[in-house]
Order: structure tokens, then C-alpha cells, then sequence
């Protein structure tokens, strides 16, 4: 189903049609909802395209879960970090 915003939307947010797919595969890529590479096919972005998007939006690209981070300061621990 095809999701229209109207030009004059579009406007009003000084929003190209690109930019708004961008901001919307963004966003939600933010909240879980797509993992990064199906979030860049969606707003027609390489990987590293997309990457750049998020970093200058402020969100992160890698969350890593509590176990991983134990398992980082394990495996610092055990080098001597």
C-alpha cells in the first residue's frame, strides 16, 4: 500500500519527497521497527549512505544488548584494560 504525502505537506516540513523517505526510514530504524540495511533500502540509501544519515541525526547505529556490553568489560578485564 502506497503511503502519500501531499506536496504541500511536503512543503510546509521543507521536506523534498527523498528527504522524507529518509527521515521516515530513520525514524524508524530509531524505534526498532526496521534493522539498518532494510531502513537504507527503504530510503533508497547504500548502507554507508544511511550510516551517515543516522550519525547526523544523533542516532545510534549499534546497540548493543547488557550481556554484550559484560562480555566487552570481561574481555577488557582479562587484557589488562
Amino acid at each position: 500500500m502506497p503511503l502519500t504525502i501531499s506536496d504541500q505537506t511536503l512543503q510546509q516540513l521543507g521536506l523534498s519527497a527523498k528527504d522524507a523517505l529518509i527521515e521516515f526510514a530513520c525514524r524508524l530504524f530509531d524505534a526498532g521497527r526496521l534493522a539498518l540495511w532494510p531502513a537504507a533500502q527503504l530510503a533508497g540509501l547504500t548502507r554507508l549512505e544511511f550510516e551517515n544519515e543516522l550519525r547526523s541525526r544523533g542516532i545510534a547505529i549499534y546497540r548493543p544488548t547488557a550481556q554484550e556490553l559484560e562480555q566487552e568489560l570481561e574481555a577488557m578485564k582479562r587484557l589488562g584494560f
